[in-house]
């Protein structure tokens, strides 16, 4: 929820201390919401007149709450809210019912006083709920979530207020250490561990298994573990509810995390396979480009060298991918490092020594499914190589120059150049018999969806674009 803003204050004539103790509340809004399963708004008196202002509300992610436009900020008058009002006058708890809209199931509505330091009511807090939710026990729980609302409040424990779901058991424990409400999927949870009731029973007992609440009562902090018992393994949370420096109430929460935990390794076995696979393609793809380097050495031809020596890149390049796709979890890769990488590798391999090189590279982190990362990583090698081979004919030095684009757009762009000779006159890329261009042109046109383009200025340029996104694939 967002702070109080500066008009609210003036507005409602509040303290320093006042706003203070509002915007606590309003932190622990959506958890009030989620546990109580209703819709919980919090009014504001403005000034001294007979009106009201809506700081906050929200609506239960489980509970059956009802449907209200968000109109945080406007102001009522009392008559709009007698209930609102009359808790802010007499600064008593009082119960009664709502109906939004003609013909509507009226929902069960009760109304709690926010007292300032002084003693005065300086606002009220609504919990709105159906007819299922008004049971003495859930009235139980409407009282503990009020007396945590307008607890002491510590912002380094901000974590603790993150949502709570339908399956999470829910206990409410009182200062004697004793269970005063329990709902049905806490219920559940412990009959699956042969416990039957659950109120009035002490949280320190074995059988439990809420070692947590103890540390929690002492320390007065929020307490988080997991355990294995009985099969189970149980996510526990205990946030005790502190006024005063002393704890007065507690809230456990309690979820069955088992399938969730087991479903976990699962999937970190798998990936670590996944990851295996890779490295054991990796090097294999390496022990063939080493097969192929020994061919080359042992051939007189310098056309069979130069053949094998591309073959060579071709499959390192491959490999790259496949050594980054061993080295994490997901099928997917940062394809700049790779293109620094095959880069790097391809003017290592195919420069003359006596030639004077000058890079330049220029990459966004560009994030790609592995067979797109495959073919990108092809598409630099052939794209490099053919510039190395053609670029700088009769010349001594020259600049070799990547850039890759499109970290937040929905297409990657690929841009290769040069600074040579340029391309032939009346150059044709669908008739050339160059393979390194027929293999770029069917990797980005065919298998990719992209379009491919080469042009001469001030040397040779070729722009590909790819989609990012992977449908159809």
């Amino acid at each position: 929820m967002p702070a109080l803003d500066e008009h609210f204050r003036r507005t409602a004539l509040l303290t320093k201390q006042d706003n203070f103790l509002l915007e606590q509340i309003l932190e622990r809004l959506e958890l009030a919401g989620d546990i109580s399963h209703s819709q919980v708004s919090l009014y504001v008196r403005v000034g001294r007149a007979r009106k009201l202002m809506l700081a906050g509300q929200v609506r239960s992610r489980a509970g059956l709450s009802p449907q209200r436009d968000n109109v945080i900020g406007m102001t009522f008058s009392a008559s709009e809210e007698p209930l609102v009002w009359r808790t802010i006058e007499t600064g008593e708890r009082i119960a009664g019912q709502r109906e939004w809209a003609l013909g509507m199931e009226p929902l069960f509505m009760e109304t709690f006083p926010v007292f300032a330091a002084k003693g005065n009511v300086i606002a009220a807090l609504s919990f709105e709920m159906s007819g299922e939710e008004t049971g003495t026990d859930h009235r139980i729980l409407l009282e503990t979530v009020y007396m945590l609302l307008v607890s002491d409040f510590d912002p380094q424990n901000s974590w603790v207020y993150r949502p709570v779901f339908s399956q999470d058991g829910i206990l409410a424990v009182n200062e004697r250490g004793q269970i005063i409400y329990a709902n049905s999927a806490a219920t559940g949870i412990y009959r699956l561990l042969g416990v039957g009731r659950l109120l009035g029973r002490r949280v320190h007992e074995r059988a439990l298994h809420l070692r947590l609440a103890g540390k929690a009562n002492i320390t007065g902090q929020p307490q988080e573990m997991e355990l294995e018992v009985g099969g189970l393994v149980l996510s526990e949370k205990a946030i005790p509810v502190v006024q005063s420096g002393k704890t007065i109430r507690m809230l456990l929460f309690i979820a069955d995390v088992t399938q969730l935990r087991k479903k976990e390794k699962e999937l970190l076995v798998k990936s670590a396979v996944i990851q295996e696979i890779h490295h054991r393609v990796k090097n294999n793809l390496q022990t063939i480009a080493s097969l192929l380097r020994l061919q080359a050495r042992r051939s007189e031809s310098a056309a069979v060298r130069a053949a094998l020596k591309e073959s060579v890149n071709r499959i390192l390049s491959i490999s790259l991918v496949h050594e980054f796709l061993s080295q994490q979890d997901e099928e997917v890769i940062n394809v700049a490092e790779v293109a620094r990488n095959i880069f790097d590798l391809v003017i290592e391999s195919m420069a003359e020594p006596d030639f004077e090189i000058r890079k330049i590279f220029e990459a966004e982190p560009v994030v790609l499914p592995s067979e797109k990362a495959s073919s990108l990583a092809l598409m630099v090698n052939e794209l490099v190589q053919n510039a190395i081979e053609h670029g700088f004919v009769g010349r001594q030095k020259g600049t070799i120059g990547l850039k890759l684009l499109g970290a937040a757009e929905k297409c990657c762009r690929l841009e290769i150049f040069d600074d040579g000779i340029g391309l032939p006159p009346n150059f044709d890329r669908t008739k050339t018999k160059s393979l390194g261009i027929q293999i770029v042109r069917t990797l980005v046109e065919t298998d990719l969806g992209g379009t491919f383009e080469l042009y001469t200025d001030n040397g040779t340029h070729a722009v590909i674009t790819i989609p990012r996104d992977t449908k159809g694939e």
